[in-house]
């Protein structure tokens, strides 16, 4: 496969050109002039030649934090509906939480997980283990047998860690065996009964809040713990302007944190709750403008090092509840790439740093060798048309479930061909 005419970014080895990419045996065989390797190509079938004009080439895009929800919950969304989200997304490989049922505490189900998504093909499964038996937060899971099976990190995501005694052993363990641990941070006696964030609006709706508090501290305890075992933890979905600062701090103290961003939680803030739309209930909730600008500040300076989509599907019976009942989490795959390039567009971010959030940053939180458009490398290629208007309407989702807020927004940029070991999974080129 030759791709041609397009505009070349790998922050992993400082590329930004415009150059042609040469893909041969599923790896990156050649940048440079395609013209080249045309006419030393041997007799034989033609390669497929993309022509990208216009377009951003890029490594192949991770998300480092989805609910895939199998097995367990298979009316919320498959393995393969997923996997098809995530290649419609221009995403190669999406590392999924433990939250299924049963809970990926045990190397049985990790290996189960793997194995349907090696059946799928396409987009890359990266299975994250539970640090908790049935998330219980009571007793560390199998974290030796399920890192033998194939797990890239720890998280209970979807609920909190509260025992810090537990969170250290989880720690431990993760550098023991050299596993990241993901960090829901929520202080559930705070949080409690809470729907959305505590304020002005919160107020004014007659709806439960939840302390920006409830994040913080476990933000704070979480470093610390990190700061005690020389472990490495990952701060999820981050949404408070503390938080941020509590993560550049311990970043400038050289403890080893890194942390994630949402696309919900710096295009949105409480105000979008006004209309009781519980496609805007999310966990943690949308906060505040000053919030929103703390996170994208937070971007800029690389305090936070990776965008995330947490995405989280739920079935529409679910959502069409009132606002308390139902339950908090949207869909995010194919709509992250899009929001994120407005930081782009608003100067916010580089292209070069946009693209690093999305590749070589969580490439290394994973630990994979993916990320990169280096030579000999796995071609693992997202193609981006940062231009490109694109309308969240429910008949392009490929997802199984259509919860998000962002049905009838038009976004400027999206991906417009995803390839995963030199196979082309995804295209609307």
């Amino acid at each position: 496969m030759l791709i041609r005419g397009g505009r070349v970014i790998d922050p992993s080895q400082g590329i930004d050109r415009h150059t042609d990419v040469w893909i041969a045996n599923g790896r990156i065989a050649f940048l440079g002039d395609g013209r080249e390797m045309l006419q030393q190509q041997p007799s034989g079938p033609p390669p497929r030649i993309l022509d990208v004009p216009g377009c951003v080439v890029a490594p192949g895009f991770l998300d480092v934090h989805t609910h895939l929800r199998e097995p367990g919950f298979e009316y919320q969304e498959t393995i393969a509906s997923g996997l098809a989200a995530a290649a419609a997304g221009g995403f190669t490989g999406v590392a999924a939480m433990a939250n299924t049922q049963p809970v990926n505490d045990h190397p049985a189900v990790t290996e189960l997980m793997l194995r349907r998504a090696a059946a799928v093909g396409g987009t890359r499964l990266y299975p994250i283990g539970a640090v908790s038996a049935g998330l219980a937060g009571k007793e560390l899971s199998e974290i030796g047998s399920m890192h033998e099976a194939g797990i890239v990190a720890l998280s209970d995501d979807g609920l909190p860690v509260m025992n810090a005694r537990l969170m250290r052993r989880a720690m431990e363990y993760g550098r023991m065996f050299n596993l990241p641990v993901l960090s829901h941070c929520e202080d559930q006696g705070l949080a409690a009964g809470g729907v959305m964030h505590e304020g002005v609006v919160s107020t004014a709706l007659g709806l439960p809040g939840v302390p920006e508090a409830a994040e913080n501290v476990m933000v704070y305890r979480d470093i610390q713990l990190a700061a005690m075992t020389g472990a490495h933890v990952h701060i999820q979905h981050v949404s408070t302007a503390e938080a941020v600062k509590l993560i550049r701090r311990a970043k400038a103290q050289d403890i080893r944190v890194t942390a994630e961003a949402c696309p919900h939680h710096f295009t949105l803030t409480h105000e979008a709750i006004q209309q009781y739309d519980t496609n805007t209930k999310i966990n943690p909730p949308l906060r505040t403008a000053e919030d929103v600008e703390a996170i994208k500040a937070g971007l800029q300076d690389g305090t936070i090092d990776i965008i995330a989509s947490d995405h989280a599907p739920h079935h529409v019976t679910e959502k069409e509840q009132d606002y308390e009942s139902a339950p908090s989490g949207i869909i995010g795959l194919e709509t992250s790439v899009g929001l994120s390039l407005e930081l782009y567009h608003q100067g916010v971010l580089s292209l070069a740093q946009l693209i690093a959030k999305f590749t070589i940053h969580p490439a290394r939180l994973l630990g994979t060798a993916r990320g990169t458009l280096a030579v000999g490398s796995p071609a693992d290629v997202t193609i981006i048309a940062p231009d490109q208007t694109f309308v969240v309407d429910v008949a392009s989702l490929h997802s199984q479930s259509r919860n998000t807020p962002f049905l009838g927004w038009q976004l400027r940029g999206t991906a417009v061909a995803t390839i995963v070991d030199g196979n082309l999974i995804f295209e609307r080129l």
